[in-house]
C-alpha cells in the first residue's frame, strides 16, 4: 500500500506539478470551447441539408461525409492534416490542425444528434410556423430548430464531454494539454503521480457535466 500511495498519490509531486497542470488544463478548457460550438454548428448546418434538402444528391452527399468521418480515427486525421498536409501545399500551425481536425470529426457525431432531433419534430410544427406568416427559414430558426435542440440535449451534452476527453490526442503536435502536461510531469519526475492527478483534474471539470447529463436522461425518460 506504501508504494502505491509513493508511486501514484504523492502528495510532494502532486504540489510541485500542480502549476504546470493548470497550465495544461486551461489549454484544454479554450481547446474545447473553439471545437464544441465549431463541430455543434458545422453539425448541425450538415443535419439541416439532411432533413431539409430537396435534392437527393445534396442528401447522399452529406450522409457519406458523415459517415466517413464518423468510422476515420480522430488521431490518424490530425496527423494527416498537421504532417500530411504541407505535402498537398496545406499549411496550418498546430491550433489550425487541431481544430479542423476535430471540427470534422465531431461535427459529423453533432449532425447525427441534429438529424435525429429534427426528424423528432411534427411536421405539423413547421406548418402551423408558416401560417402565422413565417418563412421557412425563420420556422427552423424559431420553432423547429429549438425543438429538435431541447430533444437531444442529453446526446449534445454527452457528446461535448466526450469532445473535451478526445482533446488529450492534441499532445500528438505539442499541444500542451493536460494529459501531454502530465505525461511531461512524469518524465521529470520518473513517477506516475502526475498522470493520477490528470485524472483528478479532468474528474473534476467533468463529473458536474456528467451528473447534469443524468439528470437531463431523467427528465427526458420521465416526458
Amino acid at each position: 500500500m506504501q508504494s502505491f500511495i509513493q508511486n501514484f498519490l504523492n502528495l510532494e509531486i502532486y504540489a510541485s506539478v500542480l502549476p504546470y497542470l493548470l497550465q495544461g488544463l486551461w489549454t484544454t478548457v479554450w481547446l474545447s470551447a473553439i471545437v464544441i460550438p465549431l463541430g455543434a454548428a458545422a453539425g448541425l448546418a450538415l443535419a439541416l441539408g439532411v432533413t431539409q434538402s430537396s435534392s437527393r444528391l445534396i442528401r447522399y452527399a452529406i450522409v457519406t461525409w458523415v459517415d466517413f468521418f464518423r468510422a476515420f480515427p480522430p488521431l490518424v486525421l490530425l496527423i494527416l492534416i498537421y504532417f500530411g498536409g504541407p505535402f498537398l501545399g496545406i499549411e496550418l500551425n498546430k491550433v489550425g490542425a487541431v481544430v479542423l481536425a476535430f471540427v470534422l470529426n465531431n461535427s459529423s457525431y453533432f449532425a447525427e444528434v441534429f438529424r435525429a432531433g429534427l426528424e423528432g419534430v411534427d411536421k405539423g410544427q413547421m406548418q402551423a410556423a408558416r401560417s402565422t406568416g413565417l418563412t421557412r427559414a425563420q420556422g427552423l430558426r424559431y420553432v423547429v430548430v429549438p425543438q429538435a435542440v431541447k430533444n437531444v440535449l442529453p446526446d449534445l451534452v454527452s457528446n461535448a464531454i466526450e469532445i473535451v476527453k478526445l482533446t488529450s490526442i492534441a499532445s500528438v503536435v505539442a499541444i500542451p494539454e493536460l494529459l501531454r502536461a502530465a505525461r511531461d510531469a512524469q518524465s521529470l519526475v520518473f513517477n506516475p503521480s502526475p498522470v493520477m492527478l490528470a485524472a483528478m483534474i479532468y474528474l473534476a471539470l467533468l463529473w458536474p457535466l456528467t451528473r447534469w447529463l443524468g439528470r437531463l436522461e431523467h427528465r427526458r425518460a420521465r416526458t
